[in-house]
């Protein structure tokens, strides 16, 4: 199936985590750029990527971000295994991946083990002093 298929079944209930991440790693998205950067969010201590499927979905998003219907969000091409193997690596900090932001059929792919290498993954990170896990809530925080 194709990662549009793929999420699709994730959404209607029959998900297949590999077959879903797979598809992500072979497949090419579009990922906006502002400011010479690849453009990202942080939300409770992880940094999103946004990754796009189409430029209908880039623009759906820009549109919703208040950019005019003919505006046009500058992007880079990257395959889904460049984005998780060698761009979150680079970021400091835990990094994560979000598809098709905003849409019904958006889908993300967080920074744990089996998506992101192991180095960087959050399920694998050694406590702190405190015990706690850098990008992972703990009991009382909010996911």
């Amino acid at each position: 199936m194709s990662l549009a298929d793929e999420v699709a079944a994730a959404h209607a209930g029959h998900p297949n985590p590999a077959a879903l991440v797979g598809e992500f790693r072979r497949t090419s998205v579009l990922v906006p750029v502002v400011n010479d950067s690849l453009m990202s969010a942080e939300l409770s201590g992880i940094r999103w990527l946004y990754a796009f499927s189409n430029e209908q979905e880039l623009a759906r998003f820009a549109v919703s971000r208040g950019a005019g219907p003919e505006t046009e969000l500058p992007y880079v091409r990257a395959v889904g295994a460049r984005l998780l193997d060698v761009v979150i690596p680079a970021i400091e900090g835990p990094a994560g991946v979000v598809l098709d932001s905003g849409s019904e059929q958006g889908m993300v792919f967080p920074p744990v083990s089996g998506i992101v290498p192991d180095s960087v993954a959050v399920d694998l990170a050694e406590p702190d002093e405190a015990g706690d896990r850098p990008g992972v809530p703990t009991a009382g925080g909010a996911a």
